[in-house]
């Protein structure tokens, strides 16, 4: 069996959701088109996409910083845009997130990231797809 492929992201080129999603079509996809957000962040990880099929090691080199540039304030602002144009019904649920966010409790983005790349982890519900996460 082959390595896998390493992608390296450097949470110092981005501080904002929309500058990770720049980082990770430049670097895991780059030419792709896909949705930029979570969802679609999620299925860039399964693979197919352009990432390869037996999946791959995604290394995060300033992860610390990442952690603190996409904590609440982001988590505030992202949940801010969503209430902005979600559907009438989800406006509840997001207007307690954001709440919570302002309050520091909750996941930040940084978090709902760890937990979108851990499902395609070792251990995750499609750990199937190889994918293993390495922060610096």
């Amino acid at each position: 069996m082959s390595p896998k492929a390493v992608y390296e992201i450097d949470g110092d080129r981005f501080s904002m959701l929309e500058e990770f999603y720049d980082e990770i079509s430049q670097v895991l996809i780059p030419g792709s088109y896909w949705g930029r957000n979570l969802e679609a962040f999620n299925d860039i990880l399964r693979g197919g996409l352009g990432t390869p099929e037996g999946g791959f090691v995604l290394v995060w080199k300033n992860s610390q910083l990442s952690r603190e540039r996409l904590g609440y304030s982001e988590a505030v602002r992202q949940l801010r845009k969503q209430l902005e144009t979600c559907h009438p019904s989800n406006r509840e649920r997001i207007t307690r997130e954001l709440d919570e966010a302002r309050h520091g409790r909750g996941p930040t983005v940084f978090d709902e990231l760890l937990e979108i790349i851990s499902i395609h982890a070792l251990g995750g519900s499609e750990e199937r797809d190889g994918v293993e996460l390495v922060l610096k």
